[in-house]
């Protein structure tokens, strides 16, 4: 079962005017005239979605009667039916390699495989560089060139002397205490 959506671009049904159709649509969707201008945007807007086959033609007819028009779309993913090729044309049997060594010098620094059965004649027309074998415990990673040292230039600073404060900041003088001589203590009954 299909499910479909209507959209609206903000176009209106032959002969009608736009100020009656934006009246029209503000009184089915019960929203401002705010809302309803934005309907006519001039994009397009997803008025509502998942309906069934007679939902979305409900829709369709009421808001033509009401003067827009509007598209019904299906949701459903159109499945696009491919035609597959014909199988390949079998390949001519390629003889077994002789049991010296499967890999021959194409040219220099380039190899070429020879193959040893069906599944590896399938990399014959294969073109790769000759890498060879390194020693157990080579360092593969080219080697990096030495950075040099940043240079700074400490000529302006200066070392303090032993047991100097180091900048930390004194507490000022909180002034004289405070004058409680007026003040006194009774004994509530």
């Amino acid at each position: 079962m299909g499910r479909y959506e209507i959209a609206f671009s903000g176009k209106l049904v032959p002969g009608a005017q736009l100020e009656l159709v934006q009246a029209n649509l503000a009184k089915l969707f019960q929203a401002d005239a705010q809302r309803v201008a934005m309907l006519f945007s001039g994009r397009r807007v997803i008025l509502k979605n998942n309906l069934d086959e007679a939902s979305a033609e409900k829709y369709r007819s009421t808001l033509e009667r009401a003067g827009a028009l509007v598209e019904v779309i299906s949701m459903e993913p159109e499945i696009e039916e491919v035609e597959l090729a014909p199988p390949p044309e079998p390949e001519p049997q390629v003889q077994p390699a002789p049991a010296m060594s499967p890999v021959q010098p194409a040219s220099p620094g380039r190899l070429k495989v020879v193959p040893r059965d069906e599944y590896m004649a399938a990399f014959v027309g294969v073109d790769a560089p000759d890498f060879g074998i390194a020693p157990v415990g080579a360092d593969l990673q080219d080697a990096k060139p030495q950075a040099p040292a940043p240079r700074f230039d400490f000529s302006s600073f200066s070392v303090a002397p032993v047991g100097s404060d180091m900048g930390q900041q004194k507490k000022s003088p909180s002034g004289p205490p405070p004058d409680t001589s007026h003040l006194r203590l009774e004994e509530h009954k």
